[in-house]
């Protein structure tokens, strides 16, 4: 008489570990991609809220800043005077911009990966950020109303404004 074995080949177990490893692999690969998504909706809204608070800014002080000249930096994280960056240093508090600023650079990344400017005499203003699922994309929103996406060089955005295919941002302080 011949006795059964029970239980599954070494071929078996293999075949199962092998298919359970190739469908991680592929759930993996589509959370990275979620996950960068997700991080461009947050940079958006971000730039969203920046341009409703910025209303809110104009419609107390009938312009964007009181500074003199053209400001273009990276987005700040620390106070900086009104009459030198407009409404972008300026605490919300105070009806600017500085926490939205600052929570940008963080979902940014690096403030390298932002720029902000403020028109002379603050008649205009505009953000743009770096996206995560795409180097070469940066979501940007001005005071026109404009938020679209644009076309950008490089892996950090340069505070060089101009209409030259590469800036986010033109020199009247609008989205390009």
């Amino acid at each position: 008489m011949k006795t059964l074995q029970k239980g599954f080949t070494l071929i078996e177990l293999l075949v199962v570990i092998a298919i359970i490893g190739i469908l991680s692999s592929i759930v993996l690969a589509s959370l990275s991609s979620a996950r960068s998504k997700g991080s461009d909706a947050a940079i958006q809204n971000t730039l969203s809220n920046m341009r409703a608070q910025a209303e809110i800014y104009y419609s107390n002080n009938n312009n964007y800043g009181g500074n003199a000249s053209v400001s273009t930096i990276t987005c700040p994280t620390t106070a900086v005077a009104s009459s030198t960056s407009g409404l972008l240093g300026v605490a919300v508090g105070s009806g600017g911009l500085l926490s939205l600023t600052t929570d940008l650079v963080s979902k940014a990344g690096a403030a390298a990966k932002t720029v902000c400017t403020v028109s002379a005499n603050g008649a205009s203003w505009a953000a743009a950020a770096i996206l995560a699922s795409d180097t070469t994309k940066a979501a940007c929103v001005d005071s026109t109303g404009v938020s679209k996406t644009v076309t950008v060089t490089g892996p950090n955005l340069s505070t060089t404004l101009g209409a030259a295919p590469g800036n986010a941002i033109g020199t009247a302080g609008t989205c390009n």
